[in-house]
């Protein structure tokens, strides 16, 4: 191919991003990246700029941000043994005072930096701790039906959208720490899918996707091939029962349904590991993950 063929196959692949562009302008969608892929750093800038391509063509991308293993690394470091239940952090006082600085001077800070610096976007440091209000929550022993508690673990129950919505009104990227407060001011750690969920739901985005290290919902687990490029809301509990969704899976579909519910146009799974996954997602037909979708209309 002739450097003018290269130059011309370019222009072809912008055009044909047109339509899509157009589609969904002036929309949010809502970006949550966590999972090992925050571990490569040539992923994290291969993504952020993706983010940085969608909101310099006129989108208004929202970004939540993980950062389990980071923090599991400095408890670790500090001499505070990581305890998980049913998939969830033990929080003690000591461990949400560690979640809450790895989140905000390391993680939050590392994004907003390479956003600002390498992408030339526009950005906002959003502390969870100031847009999202939370109450506190327990888990379920599988075995006894004991009640466990987890600290000072939460569920988001508001988001101060009209805050989000400044933010994006004023052409920035709210990047966004997966903490919330109580009424009392007491910061809580929080599932970062969880939240990333209520804030899509309460925003109203058009879409919500999970950049994470795995392709989307695979009917084997053991064979990338067999993924399942569509879900439908009213599937998920047959799915759940037939061992197909399983795991850290389950409560994240979970949550995704529940978003659509509330508001949400479509939740997409896609692997953060392929190069431009974000944007093959959104800018083409066919896209390459899993998509969440409402029921089918029922004739």
């Amino acid at each position: 191919m002739t450097n003018m063929q290269q130059l011309i196959a370019k222009a072809d692949v912008l055009v044909e991003a047109l339509p899509y562009i157009q589609k969904f302008r002036g929309q949010s969608i809502l970006i949550k990246f966590g999972g090992s892929v925050m571990e490569e750093p040539a992923i994290v800038e291969s993504a952020l700029r993706d983010i940085a391509f969608l909101a310099a063509a006129g989108l208004q991308p929202l970004l939540v941000h993980g950062g389990g293993k980071a923090i599991s690394a400095e408890l670790k470091k500090q001499g505070i043994e990581p305890v998980f239940i049913n998939g969830l952090r033990y929080t003690c006082e000591k461990t949400i005072r560690v979640v809450d600085q790895v989140l905000h001077e390391k993680i939050n800070w590392e994004l907003l930096r390479f956003l600002q610096q390498e992408c030339g976007a526009e950005t906002a440091a959003v502390s969870g701790k100031n847009v999202l209000r939370c109450e506190r929550i327990n888990t379920t022993d599988k075995d006894t039906g004991e009640t466990l508690d987890l600290g000072y673990v939460g569920k988001v129950v508001n988001v101060d959208t009209q805050q989000l919505g400044w933010i994006l009104e004023r052409r920035q990227i709210p990047v966004i720490t997966p903490l919330a407060c109580d009424m009392s001011g007491q910061p809580y750690n929080i599932n970062a899918d969880m939240a990333a969920c209520v804030i899509a739901a309460q925003m109203k985005v058009c879409k919500l996707v999970f950049l994470s290290d795995v392709p989307g919902v695979l009917r084997d687990p053991a064979d990338p091939a067999s993924l399942i490029s569509s879900i439908y809301c009213e599937q998920i509990p047959e799915m759940a029962q037939q061992g197909i969704i399983s795991g850290g899976m389950l409560p994240k579909l979970e949550s995704a349904a529940q978003a659509i519910a509330d508001g949400v146009g479509k939740v997409h799974l896609i692997d953060g590991r392929m190069k431009h996954a974000l944007l093959l997602e959104i800018f083409t037909d066919q896209g390459i993950g899993t998509q969440i979708l409402k029921e089918p209309v029922k004739g």
